[in-house]
């Protein structure tokens, strides 16, 4: 009797920004951050790039490591990606002759995008489609994510080895819309009914240095579009504001700051308010520590009474399937 051929499985490449897994990786991991000079132009050029990076890593990491050491000792985000994967992976092959594997790669950290080529190969995928995890576009994220996979396709070893497929925003993705519509009205759902209408929305994004934006950046558009869609699935009288978040360094950053308006929201009297991270797709330091801890403080001492923010989407079961049905229009 014959034997069957096995399928020849397609690649699902999940692309993130990557954390540090443990307290020890955090000046590493800086190290990979701040030598990306497609998003940090530190003086000197491109020679003098790495050793500028080392040097602001080494200045940095106490005071990171003490941040990461605040939410249990390290990043979740790999832990959770791979949850996405799995859960996107187990959906995408429900149908009948489906063969799809899910990848990594972490931007700064590990797995790497040659890393993930490398256990892609070892499977045997020749077709891929990369993923990314940011929704809104910026060359600052998928842009680099997608610069460093052409990089490394481009080598002796990786040229014409796969075939590619790209999925780069999903900014204005319908499912992916009403799962985050879902964890605002569930983070709604925790005040009494009384006290609803008046909570204040603050939708918090990651910030963006002003130079991208300038040069047609698309990503502050994306996430306008964004909380626009939301927040006609709401369908609420409530107040609702925009802000940045994670805005470092001596460079001018797009605005205004998630500090300044929950300050400034303290002033005018308001005492309830919901946080919404708009642009992060898992929790990572910027939610469990940015928003949960630092906010949080500034919130009090602003006089906000009753702070809270939205789940992460991590897995909620709308996101995993906004996510499969952008790759099945690629298959």
């Amino acid at each position: 009797m014959a034997g069957h051929t096995a399928p020849v499985p397609t690649g699902v490449l999940l692309m993130n920004l990557g954390g540090p897994d443990t307290v020890a990786d955090v000046e590493p991991f800086l190290i990979n951050l701040f030598s990306d000079r497609e998003i940090i132009e530190l003086p000197g050029g491109r020679l003098l790039q790495p050793l500028y990076a080392r040097l602001i890593a080494r200045r940095r990491a106490p005071e990171v490591r003490h941040n990461y050491e605040r939410i249990g000792g390290g990043s979740p985000q790999l832990r959770l990606t791979r949850a996405q994967a799995a859960a996107l992976e187990a959906r995408l092959n429900r149908s009948n002759g489906r063969c799809v594997r899910t990848f990594i790669a972490m931007r700064y950290w590990h797995p790497t995008t040659e890393e993930a080529l490398e256990q892609m190969d070892a499977a045997g995928v020749a077709r891929i489609i990369t993923l990314t995890m940011y929704p809104h576009y910026s060359c600052a994220t998928t842009g680099s994510s997608e610069s460093e996979l052409r990089r490394r396709l481009n080598t002796p070893r990786w040229r014409n080895r796969f075939r590619v497929d790209r999925i780069v925003a999903y900014f204005d993705e319908p499912l992916y819309i009403e799962a985050l519509a879902d964890t605002v009205r569930r983070g709604l759902d925790t005040w009494p009914p009384d006290r609803r209408d008046q909570v204040v929305l603050l939708f918090s994004a990651h910030g963006l240095p002003k130079k991208f934006v300038d040069r047609g950046d698309p990503y502050v558009h994306h996430t306008e579009i964004t909380r626009n869609l939301v927040l006609s699935r709401l369908n609420v009288p409530n107040r609702h504001e925009l802000a940045f978040q994670s805005r470092t360094g001596p460079v001018e950053w797009i605005g205004p700051g998630t500090e300044e308006v929950i300050e400034a929201l303290g002033r005018e009297g308001v005492r309830d308010l919901l946080v919404i991270p708009i642009s992060f797709v898992s929790d990572h330091i910027e939610t469990l520590y940015e928003v949960d801890m630092l906010f949080a403080e500034v919130a009090r001492a602003a006089g906000i009474t009753t702070y809270r923010r939205t789940e992460a989407l991590n897995t909620h079961p709308l996101f995993i399937e906004a996510l499969a049905r952008l790759v099945e229009r690629q298959l």
